[in-house]
């Protein structure tokens, strides 16, 4: 797997870097913005050889001394956030109640022992070195941001007007998107997922339809999705079909009085869109409604629902090899 060379110009001074890689983890896409001398960052790669291919991808577009002053986090998940430390001095904005949540979510220290300490035969430890064994987190350190805010924030890049609009909760606690009026583009994070079936930790549903509704109201030519292909409206409209059908699915189970885990495998079997990559996402997204049709407060533990899918996975493609860790700074087993 090779990651972009060069970034991708998909309106004036908006630059996407999109590995496109499905079928796994933690590709997740960055969005550089440039005018005059200022430039931002919206979300950093997972690890330092990502930040660093991605720095390397942006240098023609950042010449005569101009550095990314702003980054900007559209939710709190590591492979949005880890590269953060490789661009010293920037102010790191996010929403209030992703910075409140930041504990929740693994930390890289954490990541390097479930990569490399679990147990390589049981699904947990088979499942994270599978997908996360790529990448090389020993080391890193979480740079947590340095401003936040609720409801809208506005700022400028040079003569480019950004505007962040708190979407959560929804895939996070603290998801935001990112508006460009004049370029009508948005940036989604990952409310939005495309090519496999997505991952939301904090739900429910219904608030993750309504950030994409948010998302289609700003009537955008242009959408950067968190994963997956650049892509216009009709797409997130495509999307926002498949949440609301998985949504009526899960919900008429829990009115049967099926188990979380009955529902979830009911829907599987079913071949629910089949073409995506990922499938064993169903579980978590199964399991994260339950909380809300059960009325349960607390917050999820992301570890115990990656587990849940590990299982899934590990029982329909055990005897897949599980990649060797990554050598070098751009090329991926």
């Amino acid at each position: 797997m090779t990651l972009p060379k060069e970034l991708t110009r998909i309106a004036a001074g908006l630059h996407a870097w999109t590995p496109q890689i499905s079928g796994t983890w933690g590709f997740a896409n960055c969005l550089l913005v440039s005018s005059g001398h200022d430039a931002a960052l919206i979300d950093t790669p997972y690890d330092e050889p990502m930040t660093r291919a991605l720095i390397s991808a942006a240098a023609p577009l950042l010449a005569d001394g101009t550095r990314v002053s702003t980054i900007v986090n559209t939710h709190s998940n590591g492979d949005h956030t880890f590269g953060n430390r490789f661009f010293p001095g920037a102010d790191i904005i996010t929403t209030q109640s992703s910075a409140d949540h930041l504990c929740n979510e693994p930390t890289p220290e954490q990541m390097h022992h479930l990569t490399t300490e679990t147990a390589a035969d049981q699904p947990l430890g088979w499942y994270m070195r599978r997908h996360f064994g790529r990448f090389e987190y020993d080391g890193d350190e979480l740079l947590p941001p340095t401003r936040t805010f609720t409801g809208r924030h506005r700022f400028n890049v040079g003569m480019t007007e950004v505007e962040l609009i708190e979407v959560g909760p929804a895939h996070t606690a603290g998801d935001l998107i990112v508006h460009f009026p004049e370029q009508r583009t948005v940036c989604t994070g990952d409310v939005v997922f495309l090519d496999d079936h997505p991952v939301h930790w904090q739900g429910p549903l219904a608030g993750v339809s309504k950030a994409c509704e948010t998302i289609l109201s700003l009537d955008p030519e242009t959408i950067l999705p968190g994963h997956g292909p650049v892509v216009g409206p009709s797409e997130v409209r495509a999307y926002l079909d498949y949440l609301q059908e998985l949504e009526g699915r899960i919900h008429a189970g829990h009115r049967a009085g099926r188990s979380a885990e009955a529902t979830a495998a009911e829907i599987l079997s079913s071949g629910f869109h089949g073409h995506l990559g990922l499938p064993e996402r169903i579980i978590i997204l199964t399991a994260v409604e339950y909380r809300h049709l059960n009325d349960d407060p607390t917050d999820p533990d992301l570890i115990a629902l990656a587990d849940q899918a590990a299982r899934w996975a590990f029982e329909h493609n055990r005897d897949a090899p599980v990649p060797a860790p990554r050598q070098g700074a751009v090329l991926h087993p």
